[in-house]
């Protein structure tokens, strides 16, 4: 297995030497999402519930409040925004409509994730005002979690912290700046951005890896840092590493601040530098895992980081925008073919393969998982405008 592993490795790697190479490997690739994500509304339309993985027997079925609803309807706007498939539009519409009441949750941390990956999706396509108002709405209920003396949103109310923030959490700010940027309430940005430095006080080491839980106390000061997800305390959790960088290139974009360009360059660095992470871009789930090779890879990182990269270049010179480009093309030309392409009407109709929930919490190990496919295809959509390609036909 291992070394089909790498003869398919080194088979990508000769196939992405240019650009063409690319454009055809992605088209083959969008082929075979369209064909899933359609196969996969044959199921979704049967449950209220969300589809969020895949263990070759049957469906991870999460309730619709899941903070991974807004990955399926999300991912469809991604294909039509690539495509210009007027049923995928419908499709997005249908999926996006079902989340009508989530927007009113003050419950969850994930509202970003939830709305503004499908509502927010529907908003860039449409510039309708049913998406805006959803989006709004959304950005008040996740603002009522802002406390104001510990400076943070809070993450989870359950578990032994007293105020738990992860890293994660970076994903929702992207809704609180374009709310307030389309609502002029100042108070979304601020919040935004007194989140965003706060955990960047605290969440990160010297080395600019982050830790996954850092818990508050009362009085703003910091209780405990730590993990859930990822191998250990000390261990950097791969798609938390991957949550950091997207999530700091998003803040730049909304802010022009330089400390956020500055710490995202700091983690794309400690990513492209990190001598675990296989050849073909794909990390391992935790960077530090003592399993290393013999454990799960995580697509979902990879995709999560290689969208990141991409818009990361847009913000740097242009020799460092090459080598973010050349790190995320090979993650996107790995993930574009097998052994992580899943083969029309397999996978349980998802996209990617070989992807990780939470390996220390024994979840979702080397299964497919709607949010991959859904960086996945930004990724794919953020390459082909920096390289104008075009695959409307």
């Amino acid at each position: 297995m291992k070394k089909l592993l790498l003869l398919c490795v080194a088979g990508i790697l000769i196939s992405c030497a240019s650009n063409q190479n690319t454009c055809a490997l992605l088209d083959h690739a969008l082929s075979v999402a369209g064909k899933q994500l359609l196969s996969m509304d044959s199921v979704a339309d049967t449950t209220s519930g969300v589809l969020r993985s895949w263990d070759g027997e049957g469906y991870k079925i999460m309730p619709h409040t899941d903070w991974t609803c807004g990955f399926y309807p999300g991912t469809l706007w991604l294909y039509y925004q690539l495509t210009g498939q007027e049923k995928f539009c419908a499709l997005a519409k249908k999926y996006t409509a079902r989340l009508s009441d989530i927007p009113a949750l003050t419950d969850t941390h994930d509202l970003g994730f939830m709305v503004f990956c499908s509502y927010g999706k529907q908003q860039e396509c449409l510039r309708d005002s049913v998406s805006a108002a959803a989006i709004l709405k959304a950005a008040e209920s996740l603002a009522s979690r802002f406390n104001e003396k510990i400076g943070l949103i809070r993450s989870w109310d359950f578990g032994p912290w007293n105020y738990p923030v992860i890293i994660d959490n970076m994903m929702n700010l992207e809704m609180l700046f374009w709310a307030s940027e389309q609502s002029g309430v100042s108070k979304y940005r601020q919040i935004a951005i007194q989140h965003a430095d706060k955990t960047m006080l605290n969440h990160f080491r010297e080395d600019a890896s982050s830790y996954h839980v850092v818990s508050y106390n009362d009085d703003g000061t910091v209780e405990s840092k730590g993990t859930f997800q990822g191998y250990s305390d000390d261990s950097r959790w791969a798609r938390g590493q991957a949550w950091g960088l997207y999530g700091y290139t998003m803040c730049f974009r909304h802010t022009g601040f330089e400390r956020y360009l500055a710490h995202a360059r700091r983690i794309a660095e400690l990513i492209l530098a990190q001598e675990s992470i296989p050849e073909d871009g794909i990390p391992y789930w935790d960077y530090d895992s003592p399993d290393i090779p013999d454990t799960a890879r995580d697509a979902s990182a990879a995709a999560i980081t290689a969208s990141a990269l991409l818009e990361l270049c847009e913000y740097v010179s242009d020799e460092d925008a090459t080598r973010y480009e050349r790190y995320a093309k090979n993650i996107l030309c790995s993930l574009s073919a097998e052994p992580y392409l899943a083969m029309p009407g397999s996978n349980g109709y998802f996209i990617l393969k070989h992807s990780t929930g939470a390996a220390s919490l024994g979840s979702e190990i080397d299964v497919p998982l709607n949010y991959a496919d859904y960086y996945y295809l930004e990724a794919v959509g953020r390459f082909a405008r920096r390289n104008n390609i075009n695959f409307k036909k």
